[in-house]
């Protein structure tokens, strides 16, 4: 059962190791129902038996209702959520899942040129499990440390080769991002996920055409211009709470509504994505594109704030 936040139990049935740090579970309704339908390139909030809410890509069969599988690599320099993951007996248990949500989309294109690095192979698997079933051409080109560190190569190897490239960097060197791009048919959509070291060099070699997801956010600036208080009111509970400078919108919002979900708090993973009602943002995610932003429509309030003295937000 859904609850009115969009939440839903789940039972994790399966936990499996992929390579050398990362483990994929499955996640399956706990009284056996089919979950929502999800397209390629969607991903998962997933509340951890401590609390944390963490992200996560769904990386599984998007024609399989019975489950949803993740897959999440152990960060030791993390903020805890992956090593909970690693280290917790999980199989057996009930989580809370959110979602699936999709800003990262496989859409229509005469033919594919997919560039992961590391865990970035995760929303890129799901896509590719779509399009193998298909005749659009694809090819991948994967990178990561080494193979024994690139999970999924075995169903991976099965598409066969000419379509899946392997490219571990102790064995080739960093990924030949010219020769891949150079060798991928004309009018075909690229896509990458991975470090940002990789989506920066794609970004300067694709431009704005280049579909992309990040798993990590790119460092800000500090901005010495917010000198400004101003209010938001929650219309769902009629709170009007002020954000002072030096706060975010999500810290003053959690006081008194401490069961809103986050994960990055960083601007680029849309848990904390909320609906303005009234009001204008003050967008400073890595998220939304220009459009959405003319839109106002959303705002990520973890690093988002306000250029009217009061937003209103769907809370």
């Amino acid at each position: 059962m859904t609850a009115a936040n969009g939440e839903r139990r789940a039972l994790v049935t399966q936990i499996r190791r992929e390579a050398d740090g990362v483990v994929s579970l499955r996640l399956e309704d706990p009284d056996g129902a089919a979950l929502p339908e999800w397209e390629p390139g969607a991903h998962l909030d997933l509340r951890l038996p401590s609390g944390a809410v963490r992200q996560y890509s769904l990386c599984g069969d998007p024609a399989d209702a019975s489950a949803y599988t993740v897959a999440v690599l152990r960060e030791e320099a993390g903020r805890g959520g992956s090593a909970e993951i690693h280290d917790t007996a999980l199989v057996g248990r009930e989580v809370t899942i959110r979602g699936p949500r999709n800003r990262f989309p496989l859409v229509p294109a005469p033919a594919y040129c997919f560039v992961a690095g590391g865990i970035g192979i995760t929303p890129i698997l799901g896509m590719i499990r779509r399009l193998a079933a298909g005749d659009v051409p694809w090819t991948l080109h994967y990178g990561g440390r080494s193979l024994p560190s690139m999970a999924f190569r075995d169903v991976l190897a099965e598409w066969g080769a000419g379509r899946v490239e392997f490219l571990p960097e102790d064995e080739t060197g960093r990924l030949p991002l010219d020769e891949i791009l150079a060798a991928a048919p004309a009018g075909a959509a690229v896509y990458t996920c991975g470090p940002p070291g990789l989506i920066r060099a794609m970004e300067q070699r694709v431009g704005a055409a280049l579909h992309f997801e990040r798993f990590t956010g790119e460092a800000q600036p500090e901005n010495d211009e917010d000198t400004e208080t101003f209010e938001v009111e929650l219309a769902r509970s009629g709170d009007i709470v002020r954000v002072p400078p030096g706060e975010s919108i999500l810290d003053v919002v959690r006081a008194v509504r401490p069961e809103v979900m986050s994960s990055c708090e960083e601007g680029f993973c849309g848990t904390c994505e909320t609906k303005v009602l009234a009001g204008v943002p003050e967008h400073r995610d890595t998220i939304l594109t220009a459009a959405d932003r003319e839109r106002n429509a959303t705002m990520m309030i973890c690093v988002g704030r306000s250029r009217s003295p009061r937003l209103v937000l769907d809370l």
